[in-house]
Formats: structure tokens, sequence, C-alpha cells
């Protein structure tokens, strides 16, 4: 059938697919081509087993396969140069070299990206980013589009960032708190913004659809996510006070989120937040600050992944501290390794971070987590911790992935909640004491756990921001 406009997206993952996919269900007079490099992605697009766990997206994915104007696929230029609008999304990892290193984003991919549409483009198109990127990206972008454009081929930049959360994607991009677009405030420009935003206004209200000019688009997508982390750091920070002085961090966070200039969400402490946003746009946030000479406000933002990483290593000091200073050779149940429930993203999850300093103590530690796998979870040691059998002699046998809660338990001397997976909320723990080697220890990383019923089992539970014997 004949489309009204042809869409490509450069990148297969867990942006690029979940988005195209809504686009797809939402708009079919709209032919959608997400393109990898990785055959082996693309295949498991085109099956039943997504490369990725999101609820409810395999339905989605399904309704654009069938229809036909959804196709995955590694012919990369060719279907370049027959779209109409070309989404970068790829990787923009943070550099691990070089200037900027440990703050700065690798923006390498998406230059290649710009230099791949240039280099095949016969038609007019308009380049969006999706990608996260620093600001002024778009900058560096035109300039490779411009320089290798062929005769006659004009190209617009656009800047749209997602917003979604892993866990509720689908939900998030089929109503969307907003659509954000960023585009050179020129006649030509702010056509290009009418074209995309017409796409999405086939399913999200206009009001919801803002437009902005580019910088201002790049940039609030780091603030966004610097301000949620900022709320979970801050919160995490008074669940530290409250376990000294005996108040409860529940309370506190129920009685200041009812302030309705403050709101109930991202107040509930943890073990501490992941994932590949947060602290990656945060470190951007820093070293931009940074480069334009704004010491005080990089300084700011740092301390915001610094209370983070206080809180993960605070959770781990307080397993050994309350298994009377010393987990050697003790089994201690990893409960949950995904950065957060409802996906199996691994990215910065605190659970590796509790993981490795538990083996760095010499404890056998037992991790159950329902959609990651051992093969995700090594790569997540390697990637962010360089933690391999190579690094750490003895590391693999140390880590055992378990098959169900109940085996990591069996035998344990504790546990340890480090996902909020909703299947933790209601297992057996009765069972699961009695499978325990005594005294038996619970530690609740993300305060699920039925505190009171687990102390009448038997266990010695420690919930983040409660005093001892406090739900």
């Amino acid at each position: 059938m004949g489309y009204d406009l042809k869409i490509c997206c450069m990148g297969a993952g867990y942006v690029g697919g979940p988005t195209m996919a809504v686009i797809a269900k939402k708009c079919p007079n709209v032919l959608v081509t997400v393109v990898d490099l990785s055959q082996k992605q693309i295949d498991a697009w085109n099956s039943s087993a997504l490369p990725i766990y999101e609820p409810g997206l395999e339905e989605v994915v399904a309704v654009g396969l069938k229809r036909g104007n959804l196709v995955f696929s590694t012919d990369i230029e060719g279907t370049i140069a027959a779209a109409d609008i070309v989404f970068i999304s790829v990787n923009t990892p943070t550099k691990t070299a070089g200037i900027g290193a440990g703050r700065a984003a690798n923006v390498k991919n998406c230059e290649l990206c710009a230099r791949t549409i240039a280099k095949v483009s016969t038609s007019d198109k308009i380049v969006v980013e999706k990608s996260t990127v620093p600001v002024r990206t778009s900058d560096a972008v035109r300039a490779v589009l411009e320089h290798g454009a062929k005769p006659g081929v004009k190209f617009q930049v656009l800047s749209n960032p997602e917003f979604l959360a892993e866990g509720t994607a689908v939900p998030d991009l089929e109503e969307p708190s907003r659509v954000l677009l960023g585009g050179m405030q020129t006649p030509e420009g702010l056509a290009a913004v009418k074209v995309v935003a017409d796409v999405y206004a086939q399913w999200v209200p206009r009001e919801k659809i803002l437009t902005t000019n580019l910088w201002s688009s790049e940039l609030s997508k780091l603030v966004a996510n610097a301000m949620l982390a900022q709320r979970v750091s801050s919160v995490n920070s008074i669940s530290a006070l409250c376990e000294a002085t005996g108040a409860n961090i529940g309370e506190i966070s129920r009685a200041c989120g009812t302030d309705p200039r403050i709101g109930p969400k991202f107040l509930q402490a943890s073990v501490g937040f992941g994932g590949s946003c947060f602290q990656k746009d945060i470190l951007n946030l820093v070293y931009l600050c940074e480069t334009y000479g704004l010491r005080e406000c990089a300084e700011y933002w740092n301390w915001v992944v610094k209370m983070n990483e206080y809180q993960k290593s605070r959770f781990s000091l307080n397993i050994v501290k309350s298994m009377f200073n010393t987990v050697t050779g003790k089994k201690i149940a990893l409960f949950g390794f995904a950065f957060k429930k409802d996906t199996g993203d691994t990215r910065e999850t605190a659970a590796a971070f509790v993981a490795r300093d538990l083996v760095d103590e010499q404890a056998r530690v037992h991790v159950y987590d329902p959609q990651v796998s051992r093969e995700t979870m090594m790569t997540e040691f390697k990637y962010t911790l360089n933690l391999t059998e190579a690094t750490k002699p003895g590391f693999s046998d140390l880590i055992v992935t378990s098959p169900d809660p109940y085996a990591a338990a069996e035998g344990a001397h504790a546990i340890a909640v480090v996902t909020e997976w909703d299947e933790f909320k209601t297992l057996d723990y009765q069972k699961i004491y009695d499978s325990m080697a005594k005294p038996a220890f619970l530690f609740d990383g993300r305060n699920i756990i039925d505190a009171d019923k687990c102390r009448a089992i038997g266990f010695q539970v420690y919930s983040i921001g409660k005093p001892v014997g406090m739900n």
C-alpha cells in the first residue's frame, strides 16, 4: 500500500524499538522501519522473543508487524534513502577515556549516523535526535549533514528527547505527559517541526506537544532526569537520618508527599537508583556546567550522584555489620538484579554494586531475578564494574544464579531485596525462613516486605529508613 510518510529509526534498542512500535500502531498511514547493525537484534524483534522485556510491548509490536507498517531490518542505507524522517536513536555512553572521561557523553554514534545519512540521501530529510545528547549536539549533526550532503539535498535537524520510563514504556508512549520537539526558529525549521508534530498528533492531544528551540529541547532531557534523580537522592539522604534518629522514612515521605507543591512521586527510599539514564545524564550535566565555568552548579549536581553511591555502600555495610561484622563464606540471597521492576535492564543497577561489595567480603551470592539472565548479569558486572574471572579470580564461583527465590534462599544466612518485583511481596516467607541458616536476616532495600509479619516468623528485619523493629 502507499504510505503518506516513511520513517526510518537508526537503532533498535530500549528507546527506538518501543517508540517506533507505538508510532506504527497509532499511525497506519506511516511506514516505520527500524534499522540496526546487529542481525541478532533485528531477528529478535522479528520473533516472539523480543530483545527487551516491557509489559505490553509484544502486543504493540505484533500490531505493526501484522499490518505491515512496522519493519525491522539491517538494510540501513536503503531505508534511510527512502525515508522522509530519520530518527537517530543510538547509544550515547559516558566517555571512558579522553577529555571529560567519566562524565561527558560520547556522541560518536550520533556523528556516524549523520555521516551515513548524508552519504546515502538523494532527497531532503528531517533528521530527529532521539538519543539523549549534550546541549548543542545538533550543531555538530547539522554540520556533518551539510558538509556531506549531495548537491541540492537539504536537511532539517530536530530534537525529540524521550521521557519514557522502563517498566511503563508502553503506557508512557501511548499516553505521554508531553512530547517535546525542538527545532531551528526559521520557516524551514518550523515547517519540519510541524511535520513531526502531525505524526504525534494522530494520538497525542495538541496541547501536550511542546515546541522549543533546539537547545532547550536537548537540555530539557538532562534536566528532567537530573531533577528526578535529585528527589531520590534527597529522600535517601533522609533515610539515613531516620535510621540514626528513630524516625520512619515512610511516614516522612507520606507527610511531605501530600503537600501539593511537592507531590508523592519519587519519594520512596531505596537502596539507590540505577538504569541507563539518571547517572549518565547527571554526569553529562556536571560536565556541561564545568565546561562553561559554572563550578558551583557542577558540584551541586555531582552530589546527587555521590549520595546515590553512598546509599548503595551504606546498604552493603549494614548487611556486613548486622551479621556480626563478617559474611565470609556465608550464603546471601539477592532478590532481584534488574535496576527496577518490570524490566530486564540491568544497567547501573544497585544490585551489581551490592553483590560486588558482598563478594569482596568473600560471601557466596545467590541471585534470583525473573527477567535477568546470567549472561546479562555478567555483562553488567564486566562493563560497569570491570568484574570478570580475569580481573577477580573465583568471581564467577561466588555469583550463583538461582532458578527461583526459594532455591536462592535455601541455606542462606540472609536475604537482600534489591529490586521491587511484585512477586517478592507474596512469597511464602515461613517456608523460606524454615530453609535458612539461623539467625536469618532480611534486608529490605525497597521497603516492600511486610516487616512485622516476617519478624513474627523469626527473621531479623532491616528496612531502609526505618528503625529496627518498625514496619
